[in-house]
């Protein structure tokens, strides 16, 4: 797939500089002073900015390409980002001989074999096939499917004990084109990028949108969701209109839609589509994340809106109830915020 190059200043990130080796894991929890009804509990000095955007990085290492698993990645300032480090790594040696590497975010696609890079040493294992790769404009190895990458040059290391955090600028930045919105930019609900959680080395998924910075005065694009529970509900709602009343439909249709998506927390998907040959037939599907959250949503006053209002315009209405062949793959909804 051909690849865009994009200049970009930020990366989203948080900065984590590796110290997490000095964090006090063996105090005790304690309680916190507070003013409020609610107390705080102490957990030492552990380092707690956590999940981090979870990152390939791939340098040269003696002549051969190497491929490392690194979450410990940041923002510094708006023209650099820091990239920490063990120092025994076999990947070190390389950036400390080049003061060059990239980048490379990690998409779900990538995870299993993210995984492994992160799990073997290259000094004994030649991890340069793992991910097939090109190079970049500035000789660093480009993971071919990444979603995004950057080649960097370090200006600077900071050691830290046990680590080093080599201090960067940005020399390109590649994005795949289907991670572009329609004005270039690049869109995270796309592109979903994993994330890490370091006290239990777990990976998290991202990509639901909740509301516009400096802008939560307005309307979110999407409440924050609850799990699908063992009786959670998956359904596809056939709809026949009345030819005279479609275009009324359909304002009825998106409104329900945006409005349930946006406030009910057990509402996970409403995905309306209708037929191309006949519009009129309109197919829904819908996921609650239970029979309480289905309640709740058929009581809400926006669906008996919409009910009350559509029941001249709807001819047959045929609720199906399914069973997913595969869980996991649930649709993952979002909607601009407008």
């Amino acid at each position: 797939m051909r690849r865009v190059t994009m200049s970009i200043c930020l990366l989203a990130a948080l900065f984590l500089a590796g110290g997490v080796a000095a964090a006090d894991e063996t105090a005790a929890p304690q309680t916190a002073a507070s003013g409020g009804s609610m107390k705080q509990v102490s957990l030492g000095n552990r380092l707690a900015l956590y999940p981090s955007l979870l990152t390939v990085v791939g340098a040269e290492v003696q002549g051969r390409v190497n491929w490392l698993l690194v979450a410990h990645v940041g923002v510094l300032g708006h023209d650099r980002i820091v990239v920490s480090m063990n120092e025994d790594h076999y990947t070190t040696k390389g950036i400390l001989a080049d003061r060059k590497l990239s980048v490379n975010l990690v998409d779900r696609a990538m995870l299993p074999r993210a995984d492994y890079v992160g799990s073997v040493s290259g000094a004994k294992v030649d991890k340069s096939q793992v991910f097939p790769c090109h190079r970049g404009a500035n000789g660093s190895p480009i993971i071919d499917e990444a979603p995004v990458a950057m080649e960097l040059n370090v200006v600077d290391i900071y050691k830290t004990p046990g680590f080093d955090n080599f201090i960067c600028t940005v020399a390109a930045t590649y994005a795949q084109p289907d991670m572009l919105d329609d004005e270039g930019r690049l869109d995270y609900r796309r592109l979903k990028p994993v994330l890490f959680e370091f006290p239990t080395y777990a990976y998290l998924a991202t990509g639901e949108v909740i509301g516009k910075c400096l802008r939560l005065d307005k309307a979110p694009g999407m409440c924050a969701k609850l799990p699908m529970g063992p009786d959670g509900i998956t359904r596809l709602s056939r709809i026949v209109v009345d030819p005279q009343y479609l275009e009324e439909y359909r304002k009825y249709a998106a409104e329900v839609g945006e409005t349930s998506l946006r406030e009910e927390p057990g509402v996970l998907t409403m995905y309306a589509v209708a037929e191309k040959d006949d519009p009129c037939r309109i197919t829904i599907l819908e996921t609650y994340a239970s029979q309480d959250a289905y309640k709740a949503h058929i009581a809400s006053p926006h669906f008996q809106k919409y009910k009350q209002g559509t029941l001249k315009m709807v001819k047959s209405l045929e609720l199906l109830d399914q069973t997913p062949l595969n869980p996991a793959n649930r649709l993952n909804n979002f909607m601009e915020d407008r």
